[in-house]
């Protein structure tokens, strides 16, 4: 008997052997198969290759089939990785965009409290000259484009201690300002707001999850307790994630010492790790809400995942994102960097929330109905669907178009420049508000600046029309097209009356993004926040809690009057 296990054994790891030979030969085939091609490319081929541009797009082509993550950072990229990382970086503290219709990068939002924000520069600023050189104009193709807000970029940042000036023109100031500015390092905080709401119930908005976030959130909790805090609320909605140590290390705060929150396996096993809490929680009583939605992803569904799957909290929201991938960075030739996935994680129960497939690059979700069922440690079932499913679901609000349309524009950015050259301050977050006689002259700004939006309903009769023609009824449907195209030409009066609170709140949204930063934004979303309100009324309710994270199926959502 023996004796046939070792045969058995012998012809598996011959058969494993041929296996990894095949492939190593097929890798090599291909790879000099590629060489040969670019070689021949570049000596035969009627124009000169750009070989950066060449190789760059086939190293995208290549990554863009394996998943959304796995990402190359050449040389003059790969400080972008390492700020998504560590939060850190030497600089002025302030995010730049491309603007197309002006063929330059412009402020797109000074960090409050850092130097571009002291030096005086604004929201919708238009970068000219840095140290009396004209940055010039980019060239009107996405490559160029990309390579010009690259070089932008790059001249922002330097040494700590570093001075330049930099000459800006403003929206409604007729003379170019110039600022002298002195570099220095920039930290980006993961807690964005901390603050006490009703009933002793502490609120913290965790942003991201950078190198020192389980030290800042160990430090908001304590502080709120101080402040007398019984409950709390920890918002993870829009949170992208980061790294996946400082998640097991905020879930340590609120679960025994020794519990499982993460594990990581991949190909490699010497890759693979389990993180566990190694430090004595803070709390491990104090009731939890955690709100999510489609953007809580990564390192945030570890935290909300965990704690759900201890019945530590309950989740309120939206279902989220389903990225249960892992990255690492390998190092390349030339300073660049691979950011490549080479792992899933699990949380405590033993889901993955990853995903399983990804259209247009957003995630897709299995139905329940055909999902794995685990269970968390009271026993309730949790599945592995894709993402965190709340504990109570809230449905987001329907909204147009036009909101979409309107929060990118270019018109808004300018209207908020405008607003701010009139306006030396305006109410603090939790007060201000558009008059409705701001609201219209808002709206007579939009038509000035021709403002234009693709409604939903056009946008459904293309594909209509689409679908028509494919199926051979284009002839006999003209005429009906044609007249309903003509009734759904835009009535702007009747859609920025019809729309005119969600307007406004956007509107509002941003001016206080211009004058408070994103902590005043975050501020004033409190004022009128579904997710939140739920939350507040769970909290504060220790029999409707209790039931929540009781095994058995979530309890339904109260409805409210």
């Amino acid at each position: 008997m023996r004796k046939i296990a070792i045969v058995l054994l012998s012809s598996l790891l011959a058969v494993g052997s041929l296996h990894a030979q095949t492939h190593n030969a097929e890798v090599a085939k291909q790879l000099e198969t590629f060489n040969v091609l670019y070689k021949l490319l570049d000596l035969y081929y009627v124009d000169t290759l750009n070989a950066p541009k060449v190789v760059r797009g086939a190293i995208d082509y290549m990554l863009d089939g394996l998943d959304p993550y796995t990402q190359y950072y050449p040389e003059s990229e790969a400080q972008d990785l390492q700020q998504m990382t560590t939060g850190k970086y030497a600089g002025v503290g302030a995010v730049i965009s491309f603007r197309r219709d002006l063929h330059r990068c412009v402020i797109n939002r000074p960090y409050a409290g850092q130097p571009a924000a002291e030096a005086g520069l604004r929201a919708g600023d238009i970068l000219l000259e840095q140290n009396g050189k004209d940055y010039g104009e980019a060239a009107t193709d996405a490559e160029s484009e990309q390579a010009y807000s690259n070089r932008v970029s790059a001249s922002l940042r330097g040494e700590p201690g570093t001075s330049f000036t930099l000459k800006v023109k403003r929206y409604g100031v007729s003379k170019p300002l110039t600022f002298k500015i002195t570099r220095r390092n920039i930290v980006l905080p993961s807690i964005t707001t901390t603050r006490i709401l009703q009933d002793s119930i502490g609120y913290i908005l965790l942003n991201q999850y950078t190198e020192d976030t389980g030290r800042d959130m160990q430090k908001a909790v304590s502080e709120l307790k101080q402040q007398g805090a019984k409950r709390l609320l920890l918002d993870l909605r829009n949170n992208p994630g980061g790294l996946v140590d400082q998640a097991a290390k905020v879930v340590a705060l609120f679960i025994p010492r020794g519990k499982e929150v993460v594990s990581i396996k991949g190909k490699i096993k010497e890759n693979n790790v389990t993180y566990k809490t190694s430090a004595e929680p803070l709390d491990t009583k104090m009731p939890i809400v955690v709100l999510t939605n489609y953007a809580t992803a990564s390192a945030a569904e570890i935290t909300a995942g965990a704690l759900q799957d201890y019945d530590r909290a309950v989740i309120i929201g939206q279902r989220s994102y389903g990225k249960g991938l892992v990255q690492q960075p390998r190092s390349l030739p030339y300073r660049g960097v691979l950011k490549l996935t080479s792992a899933k994680y699990y949380i405590p129960s033993g889901r993955c929330v990853q995903a399983y497939v990804y259209k247009d690059g957003a995630p897709q979700h299995l139905p329940d109905s055909l999902a794995k069922v685990f269970h968390t440690a009271g026993g309730r079932p949790v599945r592995d669907s894709g993402g965190i499913t709340p504990d109570v679901s809230v449905p987001t609000d329907s909204l147009p178009n036009l909101l979409a349309y309107l929060a990118s524009s270019n018109a808004l950015m300018d209207y908020c420049a405008d607003y701010r050259n009139h306006h030396a301050s305006i109410a603090s977050p939790d007060k201000f508000s558009l008059s409705d006689a701001e609201y219209t002259t808002f709206i007579q700004f939009l038509k000035a600046a021709k403002f234009t939006y693709d409604t939903q309903s056009k946008k459904a009769l293309e594909v209509l029309r689409k679908i028509a023609a494919a199926e051979g009824y284009e002839a006999m449907t003209t005429d009906e097209f044609a007249a309903l195209e003509k009734k759904l030409v835009h009535n702007e009066d009747y859609d920025f009356d019809y729309w005119r609170k969600p307007i406004k709140r956007l509107v509002e949204g941003q001016l206080i993004t211009c004058y408070y930063d994103q902590k005043g934004l975050a501020d004033y979303s409190l004022r009128d926040d579904k997710d939140l309100n739920e939350g507040l009324k769970i909290l504060t309710n220790d029999t409707r809690y209790r039931s929540l994270l009781a095994a058995g199926l979530p309890a339904a959502p109260e409805k409210s009057e």
